[in-house]
Parts: C-alpha cells; structure tokens; sequence
C-alpha cells in the first residue's frame, strides 16, 4: 500500500474564466517507502500548490489523493484526520511563531489533537531536540530572542510535535546564512532517520536537492516530467537549462573541466565528491 498517491491530480484557477490557468495538470505518482522527495520547478510549475493538494488545504478540479490508501479528496474523509498525518511548514515558519516561549509555541498543536499532558511534554521535548535545539537552554526562551536558523528549527519543531506520518516543506532553507542553511539540511537529514518518515520537499537549491533526495520530481506547467534518483534527473542538464532550472555546481564544475580535459568523468553532485573524482583523475595521469 501506497503512502501517499495522486491520480490523475488536476488543478484550474479562474475556471471559464479569461485568467483561467491549469496550476495542475493530470499529475500521477506513487510513493511506497519512507524516504525524501525533492520537487523543483521554475515558478508558476505547480510545485507549492501540489502540496497544499496533498494536505487537504486545496480540493482538485479533478483526480483525487490518497494517504495511507484513504481517498482524501471525495469529500467522505475527515480531513482533521488527515491533518494529523501530515504535517506542512509554510516558506518562512518563522514568521508564524507567537508564544512568549519556545516551549508554548512547539505544545501548540499537539494539545490541539487532544494529546494527554503528561505526553504532551514527552513531545515537545523530543521534538526540540530532535530539530537541534537544547531543550533546557531555549524552551522557556522567547522565540524571537532566537537567531534566525534557530527560529525557523524552532517553528519546525512545532510541527514535529504532532508526529505526522508525512511532513511537507516549502523552502525550508530559504533567506538563511550558510551555518543556518547546514543545520536545516542537517535537521532534515536526522528527522528522517529517526522518525522514519515520508519527506516532500521543495527547494530552489539544486545542490539541497541533491544532498538530500532519494527521487526527484521536475516539474513544468503542472506537470511531473521528470521522476527519478537525483543523479539520473541531473545528468539531464541540458533538458532541466531549457526549462530556466540549473544543476548542483559540482556538476556545472565537472562539465566545465570535462571541456578541457575530455577523459574526466564524473557523477558527483557534490563539492567533496567531485574533490575526490578530481584527485583519481589526476593519480590516472600522472601514473600514465
């Protein structure tokens, strides 16, 4: 059984009307395993409204979604119970936090599922540890005394409370410094270990794409046209310049030495990795 599928998942704004636009267009997929999905797509693809489909927060014009085998979309679900299952942290999370401390804003929502007290606490523990946070450190702390990655863990962390099945996120690394940056990537990267959980992410950032993502889903004028590992998707460069999207630099890097020395090869997708392609290339020669 899937745990999440679309069928045939189709999207109009302004419907019969002069700005009608097809957000989304007959998009199908399949997902069976926990894992981490990167989606990427210039704006306008449909990657953010895809999402909001796969929590409910839009009904389709046609086609349907289905978590856990559930059809979600026929208007039968109980899409509060649904919501349970998925979690989804908007661009910028940050900017949702409004408790006086880190610890009230993170027992929002699972005290909003009804959650017991004494578990409640347990939750909110974990989840402002598991996002790399010390919890004795910044829990009574006010949330906006926090630097600006810690906020956005902070808000995050508030979603990981509620111990969804599925978490979505929109940019998570959006707007953040380079020692930011690292830590969402590594929050990310520990959250799926651990929970062991479906991740859907979208992301501008070729190369969070790729550190990250077990498939990739390129999309274009709402629909998925590209589905597979991330160094598959990436040694299509050409086709994903055509449609204004970029490759991770390692491969931007590897192409250009490839220019002038025709024998490199690489498959890389990172910075270290293609360090390491490089020195092989370069013990090759010098033994030849």
């Amino acid at each position: 059984m899937s745990i999440i599928e679309t069928k045939d998942l189709t999207y109009v704004y302004n419907p019969e009307m002069p700005g009608e636009t097809r957000a989304l267009d007959a998009v199908s997929f399949s997902v069976e395993e926990p894992c981490i999905i990167g989606i990427i797509g210039h704006t306008g693809s449909g990657k953010s409204t895809l999402l909001q489909h796969l929590n409910g927060l839009i009904k389709p014009s046609s086609g349907d979604v289905y978590i856990g085998g559930e059809c979600i979309t026929d208007g039968r679900k109980n899409l509060a119970d649904v919501r349970r299952k998925i979690g989804l942290v908007f661009q910028y999370p940050e900017y949702q936090l409004f408790d006086e401390t880190v610890a009230g804003d993170v027992v929002f929502g699972p005290k909003n599922l009804g959650i017991a007290d004494d578990e409640v606490d347990d939750r909110v523990r974990r989840a402002i540890e598991m996002v790399g946070l010390d919890y004795d450190e910044v829990a009574e702390m006010s949330p906006f005394e926090l630097s600006g990655g810690m906020k956005r863990r902070a808000a995050i962390a508030g979603v990981i409370a509620m111990e969804p099945e599925i978490l979505m996120l929109d940019e998570p690394t959006a707007g953040l410094d380079p020692a930011a940056h690292k830590d969402i990537i590594d929050m990310i990267k520990k959250v799926q270990s651990e929970m062991n959980l479906l991740i859907i992410f979208v992301s501008h950032n070729m190369s969070d794409i790729a550190e990250l993502s077990d498939r990739v889903f390129v999309m274009k004028d709402g629909r998925i046209v590209m589905d597979g590992s991330p160094e598959d998707v990436f040694s299509r460069g050409d086709e994903l310049r055509e449609m204004g999207l970029s490759v991770p630099p390692a491969k931007e890097i590897a192409g250009r030495i490839k220019e002038r020395a025709p024998k490199f090869e690489s498959k890389a997708l990172s910075i270290e990795g293609l360090a390491e392609d490089i020195q092989k290339f370069r013990n090759i020669k010098e033994k030849a």
